[in-house]
Formats: structure tokens, C-alpha cells, sequence
């Protein structure tokens, strides 16, 4: 399994930058060729050693998050799994597009 991790550039430098996990605990320096130079302070997530993409600091929140959870139950250990999936608690996850115009249909279908 591929598992992209959210870090924040901390240097900027010339296609390559020093960036660091959320929790602080990893410290890696990572090529920005497909995204281009950033800022410090920019989130992106990396793997293997480069961005991938850019991030808004909520979104690597959340994922940040999500790669939490996931060590903490492979630990064994599910205390928190409702702060950390804190979006998805107590709410309905949407259809993707193509389900939704499916059961639009069907309903339509059944009142005619």
C-alpha cells in the first residue's frame, strides 16, 4: 500500500526543502519538482522523498489525522477514533455522482 504523508516545508531551497511531519517527529528533505518551489509554511504530501501535491493545512490536518488513527488501531488501541475522524462522525457520506443520477432515476421511476 502507497501511503502519502502531509509535511510542511520548514527551508525553502532550489527544488529541494527541508519539510516536517505534524507531530514533529520527522524530519525529511523533499524534492518539489512537481510542484514547484513553496514557501515555508506550505503543506504537501510527500512520498518517497517528494511532494506530490499541494495541501491546505486542513487537509493535512485530516490526513495527518487519518495516519494516526490507522497506527493507533494497528496498536490496537480505537479510544480515538471519533476525534480523529472528527469529519466523518455523525453524518451521512455523500453518493459520488454517478450513484446519485442511479437512485435519482430509480426514484423517479417508482413515483411514475
Amino acid at each position: 500500500m502507497c501511503v502519502g504523508i502531509p509535511m510542511q516545508v520548514t527551508e525553502a531551497g532550489e527544488m529541494v526543502v527541508w519539510c516536517e511531519a505534524r507531530d514533529g517527529g520527522r524530519r525529511e528533505r523533499i524534492n518539489m519538482l512537481l510542484v514547484g518551489d513553496q514557501a515555508p509554511g506550505t503543506w504537501v504530501l510527500t512520498f518517497q522523498g517528494s511532494a506530490l501535491r499541494v495541501m491546505t493545512p486542513e487537509e493535512a490536518a485530516q490526513v495527518s489525522d487519518a495516519l494516526l488513527a490507522l497506527a493507533q488501531t494497528m496498536d490496537g488501541d480505537t479510544s480515538q477514533l471519533d476525534r480523529l475522524f472528527a469529519d466523518l462522525v455523525d453524518r451521512e457520506p455523500p453518493l459520488p455522482p454517478h450513484l446519485q443520477a442511479e437512485l435519482a432515476a430509480s426514484k423517479a421511476k417508482t413515483l411514475s
